[in-house]
Order: C-alpha cells, then sequence, then structure tokens
C-alpha cells in the first residue's frame, strides 16, 4: 500500500510540475503595459468565447514576475504584450505587440494555420 501512495505521489508531482502538454495562448503582460490594457478591452473580454480559445486557450503571465518553469526556455520577451502559442512547452509562434483587433486575429490565424491547429482563416465570436 505504501508504495502504491509513492507511485501515485510521484505521479502527481509529475503532472503538476510538467510544462503544459496541450496548445495554449500565453499573453505576457506588464502592470505598466497600457496595450495589454487596450487588448483586454478589445479582445480579451470575448476571447474566451471565441473558435480560437477552444483551439488555444489564453494563459496570463505577468512578465515582472519571477520567471515561471514553463517559460524559462523562451529568449527575447523584452515587450508587452507578447502573445506566444504553444504547444507542449514548444513555442509555435509568436505576436510581439498588440496591432489593433483586426491584426491580431489575423496573426493568430496564420500562426494557428501554419502550424496546422485550424484549417481555416475564419474567426467566430460565439
Amino acid at each position: 500500500m505504501h508504495t502504491f501512495r509513492c507511485f501515485l505521489l510521484i505521479i502527481t508531482i509529475f503532472i503538476f510540475d510538467s510544462p503544459s502538454l496541450a496548445a495554449e495562448l500565453v499573453m505576457f503582460e506588464s502592470e505598466a503595459c497600457e496595450w495589454c490594457e487596450v487588448w483586454d478591452e478589445e479582445i480579451g473580454v470575448a476571447y474566451d468565447k471565441t473558435s480560437e480559445a477552444r483551439v488555444v486557450p489564453l494563459r496570463k503571465v505577468d512578465i515582472d514576475d519571477a520567471p515561471h518553469p514553463d517559460f524559462k526556455h523562451l529568449e527575447g520577451l523584452i515587450y508587452t504584450p507578447t502573445f506566444v502559442v504553444m504547444d507542449g512547452g514548444k513555442e509555435l509562434g509568436r505576436i510581439i505587440g498588440y496591432p489593433g483587433e483586426d491584426f491580431f486575429w489575423e496573426f493568430l490565424n496564420a500562426i494557428l494555420v501554419k502550424v496546422n491547429l485550424i484549417e481555416g482563416e475564419n474567426h467566430e465570436i460565439f
């Protein structure tokens, strides 16, 4: 019984300490970032209701906090907001800055199509 408990503990630690294994959109932001606020107002309020969110759910990370172990391997995280599409801990694409609502969706869809996470380029809000 003791061996089984140890096994479960090790598996639990491995699962919760591992980098995310699902695709996600990581938004690196800063408290002082005005463009992050604009993104939140224009996109962030509805992002969870989009078809893109079903493929790459949003994860926000404060760039001023201590580096998260999942992202220590990423280089060039200087500007905010920076959006990184990741899958299994690997970077698939990046958008630096917030170029406005139309360009954001265009750039995000281009990344998702390029890495075969979606087939089309149409963005839907439900």
